[in-house]
């Protein structure tokens, strides 16, 4: 059946290569809007579970941006029984040179030791350490300002977190002058096997206006995660459906042109399932060839996007085993579907008009 398959696809070159062209750009399409939405998601996951099993924040808020929590509920914390340590953070973003957008990390003395340097030393009073993609694009390397305030550059650091390797790090007592609060969060360190739950009780009793939570309870639960997730599969249905609507077109042009080959099967006393089959191991083909073309170049696509300097490494694309698997199933299920609606249209005519060629 496959020799056969194969035999009418080249039988078509220029509609077999429409829809296949047709099948990569939208499986592109949907490669490339999931593992971007997916890398922004791992990158701020990543970034918060470095920090901690326990995050705080105010409570009844929409995103940490706008979270404001009293840096010396530090003190109470530490004293809990297995809490090991805790760091603040505030999480801004800043206008940098010409740089449009660059997200500034105000954190605690002990949390610089999250960011691995390459060059230079721990910021001090007035110094910031900066990521390397941001070093990379600026014209001052000794000095640089945030919100009409000048800091020295006493470090470069590098970072596998795109969010934290385009961005400024500084001490969190200037961050909270520059965008008036005293932490957007406070991260706890707790001892191995310890009770989160009855952790979290005991922070909650310190202050009614915070929000305490396991790391992986807050990024389960994030709104913005949220967010970025059902637009991209609100974005990647639609691509689904513009890829099969137009596979679907394509395939009625091209059976319309074998009108003659399924009215002589017809008449031989080849059933129509046997036909539609046919037909459905010729899409299951192209869905196949389809998607290895798309994987690849989705990956190559997301390499540059990557590297792009005009990017500063926030967008990262992250291709997981689960989401390959899932899309490899609807790429074989749209090229199956959008043949299939035809071949029943055509296999079901009589014999007789398919051969004389007046209608489908």
């Amino acid at each position: 059946m496959i020799p056969f398959a194969l035999k009418a696809l080249f039988a078509n070159k220029l509609k077999t290569i429409l829809i296949y062209l047709s099948l990569i750009f939208s499986i592109i399409s949907i490669f490339l809007i999931s593992s971007i939405s997916n890398g922004i998601i791992s990158m701020y996951s990543s970034m918060l579970k470095s920090d901690g099993d326990i995050i705080i924040t105010q409570s009844n808020i929409s995103d940490t941006f706008f979270s404001n929590v009293n840096i010396n509920l530090i003190q109470k914390i530490n004293k809990i029984p297995d809490v090991i340590e805790s760091s603040a953070l505030i999480v801004g973003a800043s206008p940098v040179e010409k740089l449009p957008i660059v997200a500034i990390y105000g954190a605690s003395q002990n949390r610089f030791k999250n960011y691995k340097l390459e060059l230079g030393n721990y910021p001090k009073q007035n110094e910031v350490i900066v990521g390397k993609s941001i070093f990379e694009q600026l014209t001052n390397k000794n000095e640089i300002q945030i919100a009409n305030k000048s800091f020295k550059i006493s470090g470069v650091f590098k970072s596998e977190i795109g969010f934290e390797n385009g961005g400024v790090v500084l001490p969190i007592t200037h961050a909270a002058e520059i965008f008036n609060k005293s932490a957007s969060m406070i991260m706890v360190n707790t001892n191995l096997n310890s009770n989160l739950e009855s952790v979290i009780k005991e922070i909650k009793k310190l202050d009614t206006q915070i929000d305490a939570k396991t790391t992986q309870n807050f990024v389960d639960n994030y709104n913005q995660f949220k967010i970025i997730k059902t637009s991209s599969n609100i974005i990647s249905l639609i691509a689904f459906c513009m890829g099969l609507l137009g596979i679907t077109s394509l395939m009625s042009i091209t059976i319309n042109q074998r009108k003659s080959e399924f009215g002589i099967k017809r008449a031989l006393g080849i059933s129509t399932s046997k036909i539609v089959y046919s037909i459905m191991i010729e899409s299951f083909i192209l869905g196949v060839f389809s998607f290895i073309s798309a994987f690849i170049i989705s990956h190559i696509v997301l390499y540059f996007i990557k590297n792009a300097s005009s990017l500063q490494g926030y967008v990262n694309g992250e291709i997981s085993n689960e989401l390959a698997f899932y899309i490899f199933v609807a790429s074989i299920f749209m090229a199956i579907i959008g043949s299939i609606i035809p071949a029943l249209n055509a296999s079901k005519t009589d014999p007789v008009e398919l051969i004389q060629g007046n209608k489908i």
